[in-house]
């Protein structure tokens, strides 16, 4: 049984820390695209920014846990992990639409080149033939105008396949960091009635 921190609410830190993280890395995205453009497109700052996501989703997990109580099951940390993993990665998907569309019209378009010419080079450099690499990135091209500049449609099975993934990594973060009570009467002390 969860034992919150009095005046704790785990559903109103999931929402909280959601928040924070999506504009944590809307942050990241801005200065990347305002001061180094030419990295994003990069395998490096792909690596940097999942490294990054996984510091934080391990930070805003244990601080959950602590204002648990010290302790939860796998069935009590999977709701709250999985609202600020859902919340972070939706303030970013609509940010970044939003962005290409209303905000830097030119970001789309050069998102795609970078890609597109990292995509070639990385072919090339494993021999393909030109005939492979043409239909190679004929594909690449497809998948990142969804990507970049999708329709509704395209957006909202976008989302849903990225809540999917990050469901499913919810469900490795609440197996990695259950943590059970070693008193064996804990749920018998939670559950009874405190004297007035």
């Amino acid at each position: 049984m969860v034992n919150n921190q009095p005046g704790v609410s785990l559903k109103s830190e999931a929402l909280k820390n959601g928040l924070i993280w999506g504009i944590i890395n809307i942050v990241i995205f801005l200065v990347s695209w305002y001061i180094m453009p030419s990295i994003m497109g990069s395998y490096t700052f792909g690596i940097i920014t999942m490294l990054i996501g996984i510091a934080l989703a391990i930070f805003f997990t244990l601080d959950m846990r602590k204002k648990a109580g010290g302790y939860w099951t796998f069935n009590q940390a999977l709701g709250p992990i999985f609202v600020t993993f859902l919340l972070s990665m939706a303030i970013m998907y609509i940010f970044n639409i939003a962005f290409g569309k209303y905000i830097d019209p030119s970001y789309p378009t050069t998102m795609k080149e970078m890609v597109m010419s990292k995509s070639e080079s990385t072919m090339k450099s494993l021999g393909l033939s030109d005939e492979d690499t043409a239909k190679a990135l004929e594909s690449t091209e497809k998948s990142l105008d969804k990507q970049f500049s999708p329709s509704f449609g395209q957006a909202i099975v976008g989302f849903g396949i990225s809540a999917v993934m990050y469901f499913i990594g919810a469900l490795i973060f609440a197996l990695i960091f259950k943590k059970s009570d070693p008193n064996p009467f804990a749920d018998v002390i939670n559950e009874q009635p405190t004297e007035q």
